[in-house]
């Protein structure tokens, strides 16, 4: 376990409730034999972050019951259902006083990005300063890596479900891309239709 592990915290945002789903939270959609957010946690931790915080919000005292999730820090969102943008506060107002250096942040419904695009991205680290992404085709996408020095500004422009975007927009410059576009695919499952990507 090394320092950066312990330095660059796992931030899953799974507090969804499936709209579009027919009000079926993501968390607990079922992918590979386990729930989603099992399979997502799994895929940070195998990705080499040894600390993940998984904010929950739809039906999270089911979430809690039903997932296998050892070893994480389960961070309730009572604000879900305003979109990402409090479940990204929440994810990173949990991490205070933790000695937490930097925030690698996930979604729960992206099972197409794997443990080699969160292995990239985590190693893009080199200070609290540090603000990288992934990017497919170039264009860019999760995980996203935040350092410590964006928090509050990242959180003060955080509502509804725009997340982090204004705040990556106004800080393009500082912003590095790295391109995972050939280990992963980032497709969501926001609708029946896609559901056909879970196994």
């Amino acid at each position: 376990m090394t320092e950066n592990n312990e330095q660059v915290v796992g931030v899953l945002l799974a507090a969804g409730g499936g709209r579009r789903l027919g009000g079926r939270p993501k968390a607990l959609l079922p992918h590979r034999g386990r729930l989603l957010v099992e399979h997502a946690a799994g895929v940070l931790r195998a990705g080499g972050c040894t600390r993940i915080h998984v904010v929950l919000g739809a039906r999270a005292a089911t979430v809690r019951e039903q997932a296998v999730l050892p070893g994480c820090v389960l961070v309730d969102n009572p604000d879900w259902a305003d979109g990402m943008g409090g479940s990204l506060r929440a994810g990173l107002g949990s991490l205070a006083d933790t000695g937490a250096r930097a925030a690698l942040v996930s979604l729960v419904d992206q099972p197409g990005i794997g443990p080699e695009a969160v292995a990239r991205v985590r190693s893009a680290y080199e200070s609290p300063r540090t603000l990288a992404a992934a990017a497919y085709r170039g264009e860019r996408g999760h995980p996203v890596l935040f350092g410590a020095a964006h928090w509050a500004g990242i959180a003060a422009s955080a509502t509804g479900d725009r997340g982090a975007r204004d705040y990556l927009r106004a800080h393009a410059d500082a912003l590095t891309l790295i391109e995972c576009g050939d280990v992963a695919e980032a497709y969501d499952i926001d609708t029946e239709a896609d559901l056909v990507h879970l196994e």
